[in-house]
């Protein structure tokens, strides 16, 4: 990758011209309005087009949509349909591909974009997040003028971000935002009406009150306006994959150059380049790009500082360059290095610079277990937990325990809009209820890059409980920072679509998966196992009763074990990189 300190050229910047809300009539008759920005010449340009539902007018796209022009593009910033200046009713992106027009209206822009008078008739895409999940829509319906495609910060899979549990924290906050322009769309006054005023009063008046509510379904319809619907709807599905992108893999028709980060919460972006790899079209898997930074799901904020780290100028870009120096490459023809990169770069935390690879996950990965220990008192910082690759032995504690009391969750250390980061642990280290399990401090550089998952076993006198997992590192002054986490919850142990209820203190046999890390331990250095049952509010509390969350005032306590037995060995599976 080039290098960010060396930031990509911006040679020959070209005067800016904008053309507000064009109106694009979509198949069904429903106008949808963009801005247009290019360059203030009679030449054209390639168009690269973003469809949002976040107001095309929201800085950030204005900002990136007019660097973009002035590097030679013609640069669409639409507004989704039912959003903002658009016509028609909005449907949000928690339901069924097929119940959205999003795939419609994609395709539509595309072609619209290809003929505008700025327009050479090549078209790429940007957006993140949201904008690139409409992308993946778009990409469904194979527009024959999509030259060439970016997408960031977007999973293959729902239940990937969510494990099937409701996101309380981020869920809430978004819909209570979202539902600021349904607000004033319908005239209505019974709450804000813009989504910075929204924002700002969620977290200074409304959050510490509807985060705790309970039932969570009796919140006041007022409180998400016209959205409160699709919300209610939205919290029995919580099991449901609506997004089935696997199935657009093998219709792909360009390259796709993909951006994500080690804490962005939708690093299943990582699982698209894998299946374009494997199940995309032969002649188009040696173009396709990924990139893995050291970065949160912000995309206005790829810099070398997240949380208690700074990782450097190195590591600090802008989403405007990606953007400019993959379609200068790739629709443009321009040679700027890209080619002479691999497929996959990213930021390998600890030794704090850019690899390149040339797959994912890498095939020299050795997976190997991390096996559980203590002599019963695993729980808190200063406790009698640890790893080790050896496996238990007879005559070794065989469990530990712990109580999970709903009322007193482990709080979610995230940032303020309930984002991952990078964040010191140390808030908990009193907890009884987390139980911590180290590895003794290493000797000699391990590295771990790779996907993560932890085989558990464990009882509770539950009918229906959660196991949280969350890997951490322990720098030499003892700083613990985490690189990533996951959930399950008991009654998925048989897949989503299979929930089951437990029997009191019925072992069972749990995969969790965790997002994966990219790190480099060095010597000083140590990891950190953190099991517990409750992530708040980064996931919905579980009430330990079996019964559906949304409807459910109960609050049970849970007495929990964790077994780590030559039986149930209890492990992580870490993939751990030769060097």
């Amino acid at each position: 990758m080039t290098s960010p300190d060396k930031k990509y050229p911006n040679l020959n910047l070209l005067e800016v011209s904008v053309e507000n809300n064009l109106e694009m009539v979509a198949r069904d008759g429903v106008t949808l309005r963009a801005d247009v920005y290019h360059p203030n010449d009679s030449n054209k340009y390639p168009s690269l087009v973003c469809r949002t539902p976040y107001n095309k007018m929201t800085p950030r796209y204005v900002e990136t949509a007019t660097d973009l022009a002035s590097r030679g593009y013609c640069v669409v910033v639409q507004d989704f349909r039912g959003r903002y200046a658009s016509d028609g009713n909005y449907e949000w992106m928690w339901r069924e591909r097929s119940e959205t027009h999003d795939s419609e209206d994609g395709y539509d822009t595309i072609e619209w974009a290809a003929v505008l008078e700025w327009s050479d008739g090549r078209v790429g895409t940007w957006g993140h997040s949201n904008a690139s999940w409409a992308i993946w829509m778009m990409l469904d319906s194979c527009p024959p003028s999509l030259t060439s495609t970016l997408a960031s910060g977007i999973s293959k899979n729902i239940l990937d971000i969510n494990f099937g549990i409701f996101e309380t924290g981020r869920r809430l906050e978004w819909t209570y935002m979202m539902a600021a322009d349904m607000r004033r769309r319908a005239e209505r006054i019974d709450g804000p009406t813009t989504p910075v005023e929204a924002v700002k009063r969620w977290n200074q008046v409304e959050r510490g009150k509807y985060l705790w509510w309970l039932p969570l379904g009796d919140i006041p319809d007022s409180v998400f306006s016209d959205l409160n619907d699709q919300l209610q709807s939205y919290y029995g599905a919580q099991n449901q994959e609506f997004q089935h992108f696997s199935d657009v893999h093998p219709k792909v028709q360009t390259p796709i150059f993909q951006i994500t980060g080690w804490w962005d919460r939708l690093i299943g972006t990582i699982d698209h380049y894998e299946g374009l790899i494997t199940n995309g079209r032969k002649d188009l898997r040696e173009q396709h790009r990924l990139i893995i930074g050291p970065w949160g799901h912000d995309a206005t904020q790829f810099t070398g500082k997240i949380g208690p780290i700074d990782y450097g100028p190195m590591a600090e870009t802008t989403y405007a360059d990606l953007i400019s120096r993959w379609y200068d490459f790739d629709i443009k023809g321009i040679d700027n290095g890209l080619s002479d990169e691999a497929p996959v770069q990213m930021w390998v935390i600890g030794e704090d610079k850019w690899r390149g690879e040339h797959e994912w996950p890498l095939e020299r990965t050795e997976y190997t277990p991390f096996y559980l220990h203590s002599q019963g008192g695993a729980n808190t910082v200063g406790g009698d937990g640890y790893l080790s690759i050896k496996p238990p032995m007879p005559g070794e504690s065989e469990h530990d325990k712990y109580v999970y009391d709903p009322k007193d969750p482990v709080m979610s250390l995230m940032r303020a809009d309930s984002q991952a980061a990078p964040v010191d642990q140390s808030p908990h280290d009193h907890r009884e209820d987390i139980l911590v399990y180290d590895f003794p401090v290493f000797d000699s550089e391990i590295e771990v890059t790779g996907p993560v998952s932890l085989k558990l076993w464990a009882k509770t006198d539950a009918p229906d409980t959660d196991w949280t997992a969350k890997l951490s590192i322990v720098y030499e002054d003892g700083l613990a920072v985490n690189l990533t986490y996951g959930i399950m919850r008991a009654q998925y142990r048989n897949g989503y679509q299979n929930p089951t209820l437990l029997q009191p203190d019925e072992i069972g046999e749990y995969t969790i998966k965790l997002n994966p890390i990219g790190c480099l331990f060095k010597p000083g250095q140590k990891l950190r196992l953190s099991v517990s049952s409750s992530d708040f509010p980064n996931f919905d509390r579980n009430h330990n009763t079996g019964n559906d969350y949304w409807s459910d005032a109960e609050l049970r306590v849970a007495q929990q074990t964790v077994l780590h037995s030559r039986q149930h060995p209890s492990h992580l599976l870490l993939p751990v990189i030769p060097r």
